[in-house]
């Protein structure tokens, strides 16, 4: 059975999978592209092959491309990747969405879209779709021009993601097929499900080739496959052979490497294809992490999703092998037709530790005041939704009527991260307020939720805000998104000035760093922000944990005097900002 990628015509016939008539069994791993630094997917790719594997898949975040409605950024980043896929002799499996999951901010999906469709996502409304359609308009010509048949390494293309999770709109599901057929996919269509009744029925499509997705229990879940799909290759589309961390909560319980090896073999044993997720996980780069709700019916506490995705991998955050890569290794050897190629050495690393000079500060309310959106005067407090901030943080500012005497204030709905201050002076939120008072509250976004039926659930002040049961209005509003950040000459352009005790604002220094390479930032004694490195946004540091250290890639660094930014949202001790 050949496992060796090449050109030719891609099918899925009763019996298995074939290129050219030839049986073949995909051994794919997943890789996203947005988590990884476009100058490392080379050697991640060469990862993968020397782990034996002959395949990656990788999702589409639609929300990273569409960040405004019609304003599209780097499309074609997706078709970079899949000409390193075809490079690194591989093939590639598309998972274009739109609803993607994968840990990230709204699973995916625009705000801007979300924001006003409620609970009408992931349907046949057509407010949904006719964007949906315009946006697979974009996004499409990268898949279509890099199919087997036109000499690329695209095989199989997935219509929408574990929508048996989600629902049973099955009308939306085969719209979404009819419009990757219309936009030009010829290679075959799957869908990809929990192995359980309801998800496959909900899931699934006639004609469409059904996957599942499970950590455990093989020979169980493809006998629930076979309920629904008699004929046709097994396979499991997500091997998950790690997990991912919440902030304030432990690491997860690390997978046994010995054990998550059996069940691959027994995976193949059962004569099935497998794309182990995660392969290589990578960094949520930008604050593009996503979040969970706890609870059987996800109403529970909001779960924000750490920026590091390494997830247990065999090919850990930095590139590196695991114990898990030198099992899966052995037994990916035993079902290929030839031994898999050297492992390739390790990216350069940071020959020795340095330290930041941070000595410029600008008051968070000024980063605002000069890089935020417009304020505005609204009824009742408006939604990150209503201020078109996808990632970052809103100010609100109210009045409270008087005279009157200390009554509680409430915040019905809020989910995120609350800074009070009453006339000026930092203050509890639930603390009794009297009035006449000037109230300012900030808001930092900790990510939408990406997975359930809270997907699309609004931030901010979703509830207003509560003088006991009385509603106040009138209030001010300004939101300042990360993205702000990009424009490099606004940000050196902001008034600073010498830190004055810790005080929330944006920090800016320089760290000196003679011989680049890989590098781990640790930030100890600050409370919670997002770095910047040479303009490049490293994700959102807590000092909560688990994670304590953002993951700085090689190549954002140069030699010489590199460029530190880091947006202290809470309070800092001052303590010196390390590459390590």
């Amino acid at each position: 059975m050949s496992t060796r990628p090449a050109d030719g015509v891609f099918t899925v016939t009763d019996s298995g999978f074939a290129l050219d008539g030839r049986p073949v069994r995909l051994l794919s791993g997943a890789l996203h592209y947005f988590r990884v630094h476009e100058a490392q997917w080379a050697h991640r790719l060469e990862m993968l092959r020397a782990m034996g594997l002959n395949c990656v898949e990788t999702y589409v975040p639609w929300n990273l491309h569409e960040p405004f409605p019609g304003q599209y950024r780097d499309v074609e980043a997706l078709g970079r990747f899949l000409d390193a896929v075809h490079a690194a002799g591989l093939w590639a499996l598309v998972r274009p969405g739109p609803y993607i999951c994968a840990e990230w901010e709204n699973g995916g999906l625009p705000q801007w879209l979300t924001g006003t469709l409620a609970g009408q996502v992931r349907t046949r409304n057509r407010a949904y779709l006719e964007p949906v359609r315009r946006w697979f308009g974009h996004l499409l010509p990268q898949v279509v021009e890099r199919q087997v048949h036109h000499g690329g390494p695209v095989i199989m293309v997935q219509v929408e993601n574990e929508y048996g999770s989600y629902g049973s709109d099955q009308e939306y599901l085969r719209e979404l097929a009819h419009i990757l057929r219309e936009g030009g996919v010829t290679v075959p269509l799957f869908t990809s499900d929990g192995p359980e009744d309801h998800m496959l029925t909900g899931g699934s499509l006639p004609g469409v080739l059904a996957t599942v997705n499970f950590g455990s229990h093989p020979a169980e879940a493809f006998r629930t496959l076979r309920r629904h799909q008699p004929a046709g290759p097994l396979m499991c589309m997500e091997f998950w052979c790690g997990w991912f961390a919440h902030w304030g909560a432990g690491e997860p319980e690390p997978r046994e490497a010995r054990d998550a090896a059996a069940v691959l073999r027994e995976i193949l044993e059962c004569g099935a294809s497998v794309n182990i997720y995660m392969a290589h996980g990578g960094t949520s780069f930008g604050g593009w992490a996503g979040a969970n709700r706890a609870g059987d019916l996800h109403d529970g506490a909001l779960q924000p999703t750490v920026t590091s995705y390494d997830y247990g991998a065999p090919v850990d955050e930095r590139g590196r092998p695991t114990e898990l890569f030198r099992r899966f290794r052995e037994v990916l050897a035993d079902f290929a037709d030839a031994a898999p190629p050297p492992v390739p050495a390790a990216p350069p690393v940071l020959t020795a530790p340095v330290t930041a000079v941070l000595d410029a500060w600008t008051p968070l309310d000024e980063v605002m005041d000069t890089l935020g959106g417009t304020e505005g005067v609204f009824g009742t407090a408006p939604t990150f939704e209503d201020l078109d901030v996808d990632r970052g943080l809103v100010r609100y500012r109210v009045g409270v009527p008087g005279p009157r005497p200390p009554l509680p204030l409430s915040l019905p709905g809020v989910r995120d991260l609350v800074r009070l201050s009453v006339d000026g002076i930092d203050t509890p939120v639930g603390t009794a307020v009297a009035g006449p008072a000037e109230l300012e509250l900030w808001v930092e976004s900790l990510g939408r939720v990406n997975y359930g039926p809270r997907l699309g659930e609004t931030k901010g002040l979703t509830g207003g805000i509560l003088h006991e049961r009385q509603y106040l209005h009138g209030v001010s509003a300004r939101g300042l998104r990360l993205d702000a950040f990009d424009d490099v000459k606004a940000v050196a352009a902001l008034p600073s000035r010498l830190p004055e005790h810790g005080e929330p604002g944006l920090y800016r220094g320089s760290v000196d760093v003679s011989s680049p390479g890989d590098a781990m930032l640790e930030l100890p004694g600050w409370s919670r922000g997002f770095v910047w490195v040479n303009g490049f946004c490293l994700g959102r540091y807590w000092s909560r944990g688990p994670q304590s250290a953002l993951f700085v890639p090689g190549p954002v660094l140069r030699p010489g005097v590199n460029e530190v930014w880091v947006l202290e949202t809470d309070r800092t001790d001052g303590k010196p900002v390390r590459l390590v």
